[in-house]
Formats: C-alpha cells, structure tokens, sequence
C-alpha cells in the first residue's frame, strides 16, 4: 500500500465515523437486518463449495480404503471336518510329543538318523 491509499482509507474511515453518528436508530436497525440477511445468503451460497472442498477428500479416503480391503481379503477358512483331516495329516509327519511317548525312542536317535539317511538314499536309486 502506498501512501494515497492510507490517506483514502483514513479518510473513508472518518467519513464512516461521522456517518454512524448522525444515523438514527430505526435506519441502524435496518442497516443490521440488511447486513445479517447478505450474510446467511453469503453463508448458504458459499456452502456447495464448501461441501465439495470437504467431500471430494472423503470421498477419495472410502475408495481408497474400499479398494484396499477389496485387494486384501483372507483366505477362506476350510469348514470343521476339512481342518480335522489336515491337521491328521500333518500330525502323521510330525515326531510324537514328548510326553506323550516311548522314551526308549529318544534314547536311539543316531539309529533313527541313520536309518533316515539310508531310506532316502535307497529311494533315489
């Protein structure tokens, strides 16, 4: 701002002063109803805008997260009896749990070993 503009709007502001002194109470009043009526028009005018500015991001989050959930879904859960045969038949690879048994199996583990190795070793002939 140069220097003319300040001096305009000192000038247009002690014009205002002197302008709100000398109106009477009946004309204020109907300048505020004016002024609070452009106001609300104002207000719900700019409102559609503001609804885009606020709706497009939304808008653009729930796709996201729609298309991520979409890409991302779990496996389907086999139903009770297929899970009982694949837990049997992983079980039947699995080594016995300790408690459970012989301990004279655990005390020939190099025989067991060794009889694995051969085993294999038959099979590739």
């Amino acid at each position: 701002m140069n220097s003319s503009d300040k001096q305009f709007e000192q000038r247009a502001r002690a014009r205002y002063q002197e302008a709100i002194q000398s109106i009477d109470p009946v004309t204020a009043g109907r300048l505020r109803a004016a002024r609070r009526t452009a106001l609300e028009v104002a207000t719900v005018q700019a409102s559609p805008h503001h609804r885009v500015r606020v709706l497009l991001p939304v808008g653009a989050l729930a796709a996201m997260a729609l298309a991520a959930l979409m890409v991302w879904q779990p496996s389907p859960q086999p139903e009770g009896k297929q899970v009982a045969v694949t837990e049997q038949q992983d079980n039947e690879y699995l080594p016995p749990e300790a408690d459970k048994a012989d301990p004279g199996l655990y005390q020939n583990l190099d025989f067991y070993s060794w009889l694995a190795a051969n085993n294999s070793d038959q099979a590739k002939r």
